[in-house]
């Protein structure tokens, strides 16, 4: 994909609202399939490469143990709603506390439960290049004194987006100085294009960064601080499923309760397969065949879909 034009206008706020309503409504209509039986697991996950792997490599481990799987892609917001729904089962890519807005209320309804935080210690939040840095741009704070070498524009990833929903709310409230700013929103492909093109060319860019991505080992960033708080403190990443698939299925959910992952693994997965360009279900299948301590520790306590097998004997076995 090529890079976003740096004066490209992003779509008002009414526009992405009905947009993202349209949208919702096309996602949607792959879910509408019948419920699911014992021994089906329907993962959402956002088009993140990060949130991709992690959750291809649960879906494959639990076909391992002999459960029928799905993997769809959609916005946060969209997998929140299927799985309330009841056409969704497990999402693995929460970050809080950046969504603990669209999070938490649905989960003091008892429409899903919060499982695990499967990351800890990770980053959401805007950065910029390391020589913007040096040059004395060190916080939100200081943004709005170099607005024109930043052409007043955040870049973020897809339309309803948090993080794009908190730099807008920046801009609407003028927080930083930042009230003539504006958000473009595009794909992560898109905005990673952006951000390498202008690192290329020396140009000064303020982009959505976080970590665990390849972004963190191919670019020199630096996180800006933010003294109003706007992003809230240390993130994690949750993972996070219906409450009536809870109830159900108490062996999948001590296999996610498990499957806790470091920094350092998922930015191996990001990289093979958003960096490397490698098929999914390679980096994910390459990947369990060729770690099976951590595998086991995943799987402790955990039998196939019937009861009848240990799970770590089961994937011994596929081996």
């Amino acid at each position: 994909m090529t890079a976003i034009p740096r004066h490209r206008t992003p779509l008002g706020r009414l526009t992405s609202t009905l947009l993202g309503v349209a949208m919702s409504a096309l996602l949607l209509a792959p879910f509408g399939i019948a419920q699911a039986e014992d021994d089906m697991v329907r993962f959402g996950t956002p088009q993140w490469p990060g949130a991709t792997v992690k959750s291809e490599v649960a879906r494959q481990l639990l076909d391992t143990l002999g459960y029928h799987t799905t993997l769809r892609e959609a916005s946060s917001s969209i997998i929140l709603e299927a799985m309330a729904s009841g056409d969704l089962d497990v999402n693995m890519a929460l970050w809080r506390p950046s969504q603990s807005g669209m999070l938490d209320p649905r989960l003091e309804a008892g429409e899903l439960v919060e499982v695990v935080k499967n990351i800890d210690g990770a980053r959401f939040q805007l950065a910029v290049p390391e020589y913007v840095w040096d040059a004395g741009v060190h916080s939100m704070a200081d943004l709005a004194e170099h607005a024109e070498r930043f052409d007043r524009t955040f870049y973020g990833i897809e339309p309803g987006n948090v993080g794009n929903e908190l730099m807008h709310k920046a801009i609407v409230n003028g927080t930083y100085g930042l009230d003539d700013w504006q958000v473009a929103a595009s794909s992560v492909t898109g905005m990673m294009s952006q951000v390498a093109s202008d690192i290329r060319n020396g140009q000064w860019i303020a982009f959505l960064g976080w970590e665990p991505h390849w972004m963190n080992v191919d670019f020199d960033i630096r996180y800006l601080e933010d003294p109003e708080n706007l992003w809230g403190d240390a993130s994690s990443v949750s993972t996070v499923v219906a409450s009536d698939f809870a109830e159900r299925h108490p062996n999948v959910i001590a296999f996610l309760d498990n499957m806790r992952v470091p920094i350092e693994v998922q930015n191996q997965w990001v990289y093979a397969y958003s960096r490397e360009d490698q098929p999914l279900k390679s980096v994910a299948a390459d990947w369990i065949q060729s770690h099976p301590e951590r595998v086991n520790t995943w799987l402790e306590g955990v039998t196939t879909a019937d009861g009848e097998t240990r799970a770590q004997d089961a994937y011994q076995a596929s081996r």
